[in-house]
């Protein structure tokens, strides 16, 4: 193994494999696909901004969150606090005004989404938050968590008091990665809870003001038989997202398996679906034409939802995507990335048959590709193995 001193980008020594990872990434990192807004901070999550429906809210290695404006490039609004990253967020509270953000450091911040004012802190996990989302219960607004402590835990968001500890008592549940409600089946009175974890079981819950359970799962194909969990990926899921767009509100996910695959709601949530994208899927998200997944081979890949085919390859980030939003109605969709940038790219068929046929022209010509000067902002030796820790499964 030959070892080469980090000029650039650090001081440490490297193999051969870092080496060459940074180079490319170097070479990459100029592009302007998906005309890319660049941050300066890992970006970590990313959820649609119900104040604008051009902007998302993005969660910062740097501790913050960030209104990012994806129209006007606009990125000035944050909401700082953290000292350590902010892993999660979510919008709830009273009138939808407040923004939730999970951190390191455990607890889980809060600020008044017009002033940026900091609201409460729940303190409760002993270990990193990893999932944040709110709902409505019994007139109560809600928020729920979810940790690398293994726990998940439901707030009420005006008094702080933590009302219920959600732990799998027969099957181990390792780190909390997503969560996600059930619009169809949770009413006023009780909500349906679904939790991915770094164990490949997704499990669902029933949540009221004063009592909750872990629901028991159809087996496919077997009438009457019972399974604990849904159990359809062979490893750690990172996403789970119902499908506002179908008839059923089928459940999709994204797993380090591979795969992103469509759970059928009428089926017992087994498997309808798969999509095989390669290596760990972080994102996945719906539309009523499209299927998109994203994750750590840095590509945002497009799918025909009919035929299940791959139809584009959208390639422009220069380091793992980690979060996927879909905008305007599923026509346009930002993808985010440890690398920093926030790119947005358009679905219609017309712009994805235009990068299709550009890829095609740049394969057919001879073209000597000349290397990049190292771009600003590629991570260190030391930031590798920070993001290492922060992207790694949970135990």
């Amino acid at each position: 193994m030959n070892f080469h001193k980090g000029t650039s980008a650090d001081q440490f020594f490297q193999t051969d494999a870092e080496q060459a990872k940074q180079e490319r990434r170097a070479a990459k990192a100029d592009n302007k696909n998906g005309n890319p807004i660049a941050l300066k901070s890992k970006i970590l999550a990313a959820i649609p901004d119900p104040s604008s429906p051009s902007s998302i809210l993005v969660a910062e290695s740097a501790g913050s969150v960030r209104r990012v404006n994806v129209d006007t490039g606009d990125t000035k609004q944050v909401f700082r606090g953290p000292s350590a990253p902010v892993t999660c967020v979510a919008v709830g509270g009273s009138g939808n005004q407040t923004i939730f953000a999970g951190s390191w450091d455990k607890d889980i911040w809060s600020w008044d989404a017009t002033s940026k004012a900091p609201g409460r802190r729940y303190s409760g996990h002993s270990d990193f938050v990893k999932a944040v989302v709110t709902a409505m219960l019994g007139g109560k607004n809600l928020l729920i968590s979810g940790g690398a402590d293994k726990k998940i835990m439901v707030w009420d968001t005006e008094t702080g008091s933590r009302l219920h500890v959600l732990q799998d008592q027969t099957v181990s549940m390792m780190a909390i990665q997503d969560l996600v409600v059930d619009p169809v089946e949770s009413g006023p009175d009780e909500i349906i809870l679904v939790s991915a974890s770094s164990d490949p079981h997704i499990r669902r819950w029933r949540i009221r003001l004063n009592s909750f359970e872990q629901l028991k799962e159809t087996v496919p194909d077997e009438p009457g038989a019972a399974r604990h969990a849904i159990l359809e990926h062979d490893t750690t899921v990172y996403k789970v997202v119902f499908d506002s767009e179908g008839e059923e509100v089928d459940l999709w996910t994204s797993s380090g398996d591979g795969t992103a695959k469509c759970l059928s709601r009428i089926k017992g949530f087994a498997t309808d679906d798969s999509f095989q994208h390669g290596d760990h899927v972080r994102a996945v998200s719906v539309t009523d034409q499209w299927i998109i997944t994203a994750g750590r081979d840095e590509d945002v890949k497009v799918w025909n939802r009919l035929s299940g085919k791959l139809y584009c390859t959208l390639e422009g980030h220069y380091d793992e995507v980690t979060d996927l939003v879909a905008l305007d109605g599923g026509r346009r969709v930002v993808s985010v990335s440890i690398d920093g940038t926030v790119r947005t790219w358009l679905l219609s068929q017309t712009e994805l048959d235009k990068i299709i046929k550009e890829k095609e022209d740049k394969a057919k010509g001879v073209e000597k590709e000349t290397p990049a000067e190292p771009a600003k902002g590629l991570m260190t030796a030391e930031e590798e193995a920070e993001l290492a820790e922060l992207m790694g499964d949970d135990d």
